[in-house]
C-alpha cells in the first residue's frame, strides 16, 4: 500500500505532497512537489520513479495534468500495476489506478488537492484523508467535499501546512492506513516564500509520530531562524 495527497495553491504557488506505505523509505520514490508548477505521487504494485520526470516535463510545456499523466502512462508498458496522482499549476487534478494493484483501491479528486492509494485496510482511508485536509485549512471544507466546489483556503494557513498534512496522515491512519501496516512516510512543500521542507521517516512503527516529532524539532527557534536566512530562489 501506499497513501499520498497533493495540494496545490494556484494563487501563491504554494504545492505540498504527502505520502505514507508499509514499505521502506517512502519518501525516496513516490512524492514530488515543484513550486508554481505541480506535485505528483507515483505509487501502486510496482511503483514507477521515473514518471515524475515525463509529469515534469509535460506540465512545463503547458500540458495540463490529466494530459501530462496520459502522456506519461502511454510510455510505459507495465502501467496497469502503477498508480499515479498528478496535479497541474492550477489545481486542476488526475489519476491514473491501474488495473493490477491490490485492493482496496481509491482515490479522490478536488479542484488544489486530492488523494489516492491502494492496499488499503479500508475504502474511508483516502476519504478521511482528503477530508481531514480540507477540514484544517479551507473555510468551506463540506462544500470542497460534496459538491466539489473550489476550496477557499484560510488566511495564513500555510504557516501550519506541515502540521495539517500529518493531521491528516494521522486521520488516514486512523481509519486503516496501509493493509500491512504504516513503516514510512514523508512530506515536501515548496513556496515561493521559504526555503522548503522536506521531511522524511524511512521506517518506524509510528511514522506519523515520527514525522510530528521531526516537524517540532525545525520548528524550534534555532532552526526555525536558520531556515527563515534561506533563500528562496
Amino acid at each position: 500500500m501506499t497513501l499520498s495527497l497533493i495540494h496545490v495553491q494556484p494563487a501563491t504557488g504554494t504545492v505540498a505532497a504527502l505520502t505514507a506505505t508499509g514499505g521502506v523509505a517512502v519518501g525516496g520514490y513516490v512524492h514530488h512537489a515543484w513550486r508554481g508548477l505541480g506535485a505528483c505521487a507515483t505509487q501502486g504494485l510496482a511503483t514507477n520513479p521515473w514518471y515524475p520526470e515525463g509529469i515534469r516535463q509535460a506540465l512545463e510545456q503547458g500540458l495540463d495534468a490529466r494530459r501530462a499523466l496520459q502522456e506519461t502512462i502511454e510510455r510505459d508498458s507495465g502501467a496497469s500495476r502503477r498508480q499515479c496522482l498528478a496535479m497541474d499549476a492550477d489545481g486542476r487534478a488526475a489519476v491514473h489506478s491501474g488495473s493490477d494493484n491490490l485492493a482496496v483501491v481509491a482515490a479522490e479528486l478536488r479542484p488544489t488537492a486530492a488523494a489516492a492509494g491502494n492496499m488499503l485496510a479500508d475504502e474511508r482511508v483516502v476519504e478521511r484523508l482528503l477530508r481531514t485536509f480540507l477540514t484544517q485549512t479551507c473555510t468551506n471544507p463540506d462544500a470542497a467535499w460534496g459538491q466539489a466546489a473550489t476550496p477557499r483556503y484560510r488566511d495564513g494557513y500555510e504557516a501550519r501546512l506541515a502540521e495539517s498534512l500529518i493531521e491528516s496522515l494521522e486521520a488516514a491512519l486512523q481509519a486503516g492506513g496501509d493493509a500491512r501496516g504504516t513503516r514510512s512516510a514523508a512530506l515536501r512543500i515548496e513556496s515561493f516564500d521559504a526555503a522548503p521542507i522536506d521531511l522524511r521517516v524511512d521506517w518506524a512503527d509510528d511514522p506519523a509520530g515520527a514525522l510530528r516529532a521531526l516537524l517540532q524539532r525545525i520548528r524550534e527557534p534555532a532552526f526555525a531562524a536558520f531556515l527563515a536566512s534561506l533563500p528562496t530562489h
